[in-house]
């Protein structure tokens, strides 16, 4: 079945009667996320090797198009769940990419301090992260966060100035989403301000070189999120990202 094939059952189901509630009532579109994940096309851009659809930006991006007219929310939530698999798809295990292949894990983007840039310090194996963020789309909905920092001093190529990226599992204690305000994205999308406070993750959750996440940012984030937002409409949003 091609992944048109596959989108379009979801969109008459399940993405399209999660389109109300998001708009109307600020509810997050869980069912129609839900029905993505299985019809694996939260799975898209992930490699065939680990029972992803193998597909890249147009295809992706193709797919945001089509969910947008139908359901704004869920579109946002896969703009920013495939910004991030981008990153993860390049840097990160085997076992997170599965995980996405299968339509059992969504990520999301958390980018945006509010408030001093997140500090990471390594003790042994273990990195505790402390700030805020926001404009995080999918807050608490998420099963994971592309969070930055800066360098934790994990390698040669971390310094002062450099900025690292960290693939922060959603349940990890100490991390937590305020009593939730209206945020800037479309209704029903939970973008909301995510805290890590602190929050310990293990230094393998590092993505690429510690202090070369601005790189990352810059070569696979920014792109991917550009020609995502492209094809939706942006006139009532906010960017997600602000780039440093």
């Amino acid at each position: 079945m091609s992944y048109r094939t596959a989108l379009a059952h979801v969109l008459t189901g399940a993405v399209a009667s999660g389109g109300e509630p998001a708009r109307m009532q600020g509810r997050f579109p869980r069912s129609g996320v839900t029905a993505l994940g299985r019809a694996g096309l939260l799975g898209l851009t992930v490699s065939p090797e680990l029972g992803g659809g193998g597909r890249g930006l147009a295809e992706a991006a193709d797919v945001v198009a089509r969910v947008a007219r139908v359901c704004p929310a869920a579109a946002t939530v896969l703009r920013s769940h495939y910004a991030a698999v981008a990153v993860v798809e390049a840097c990160g295990g085997a076992w997170v990419r599965a995980e996405i292949a299968a339509g059992r894990h969504l990520c999301s983007l958390a980018l945006e301090e509010d408030g001093p840039e997140t500090a990471a310090r390594r003790t042994g194996e273990v990195v505790t992260l402390q700030g805020r963020k926001r404009h995080v789309v999918a807050a608490g909905e998420a099963d994971s966060y592309l969070w930055s920092s800066g360098p934790a001093g994990v390698g040669a190529g971390a310094g002062p100035d450099g900025r690292s990226l960290w693939l922060v599992p959603a349940h990890a204690p100490d991390l937590y989403v305020p009593a939730r305000a209206a945020g800037p994205g479309p209704s029903g999308s939970a973008t909301s301000t995510v805290c890590a406070d602190p929050v310990r993750v293990p230094a393998s959750a590092l993505l690429g070189e510690d202090g070369g996440g601005e790189c990352l940012v810059r070569d696979i984030v920014l792109p991917w999120l550009n020609e995502l937002a492209a094809v939706t409409d942006q006139t009532d949003q906010e960017p997600v990202l602000v780039a440093s």
